[in-house]
C-alpha cells in the first residue's frame, strides 16, 4: 500500500501557509509559526500522530494570532480529510485518556464526515507562549469542521494550562493515528461510506 500524503498550501491576504503530511511514515517533523507556544502544540500533534509533517505559517498582517491559528487549523483539516479519501478500510473511532502530571484529558474522535466538536477545557491563563486560550478552543473547532472529524475533547482533571492543553494534542494525535489505521475490508459504515 502507497503511503497517505498531501500538499497544500492556503494563501489569502492575512496568512500564507504551507503544509506537507505524510500519516503512513513516521519521519522528520518541522513547524514553524510566528507564535512559539502553538509550534510546541502542533509539533506534539504531529508526532503522536507518528506522521512526517512539515509546516511553515507566515502572518502577513500581525495583528495577534487568531489568524495563524485559524488558518493552520482550516489548512491542516482539509489536508487531512484529502489524504483520507474515502476512508475505506479505516478503524474510524478512537479515544484516549492521556495523563500529564495532574491534568487528565479525553479525547474521543469518529472520522465519520460531520465535522461537530465539543471541547470542554477549563483554561485559568488568558495567554500562553504568544497563543490566546480562547485560540485553542477555536483551533480544535475549526479543525473538526474542515477535516470532518467528529472531535471531543473534556479535560477530568487538572490546573495546569499548559498540561491540559499539552495532554489535548497529544491525546488528539494518538487518536487520528489510531483511527486512520486501515484494518477493514470495506468502509466500516452501516450507510456504506463515510
Amino acid at each position: 500500500m502507497s503511503t497517505r500524503s498531501v500538499r497544500k498550501i492556503r494563501e489569502t491576504k492575512e496568512t500564507k501557509v504551507e503544509l506537507h503530511l505524510d500519516i503512513d511514515k513516521k519521519g522528520e517533523v518541522k513547524v514553524s509559526t510566528p507564535v512559539n507556544f502553538f509550534n510546541h502544540m502542533l509539533s506534539t500533534l504531529f508526532y503522536y500522530m507518528n506522521s512526517t509533517a512539515m509546516l511553515l505559517a507566515e502572518d502577513k498582517q500581525g495583528y495577534d494570532d487568531h489568524h495563524i491559528v485559524e488558518d493552520v487549523a482550516i489548512t491542516l483539516g482539509e489536508a487531512f480529510k484529502e489524504v483520507l479519501g474515502d476512508k475505506k478500510g479505516i478503524r474510524r473511532f478512537s479515544h484516549q485518556i492521556i495523563p500529564m502530571d495532574e491534568a487528565l484529558v479525553l479525547v474521543a474522535v469518529d472520522i465519520s464526515g460531520r465535522g461537530v466538536s465539543n471541547i470542554e477545557l477549563n483554561l485559568n491563563r488568558e495567554d500562553i507562549g504568544g497563543l490566546a486560550t480562547e485560540n485553542i478552543f477555536h483551533f480544535f473547532q475549526s479543525f473538526s469542521y474542515n477535516s470532518g472529524v467528529n472531535l471531543h475533547i473534556l479535560q477530568l482533571r487538572g490546573y495546569n494550562t499548559h498540561h491540559i492543553i499539552e495532554a489535548s494534542f497529544k491525546g488528539l494525535g494518538f487518536a487520528l493515528y489510531e483511527a486512520t489505521r486501515i484494518v477493514y475490508e470495506e468502509t466500516f459504515s452501516l450507510k456504506g461510506s463515510l
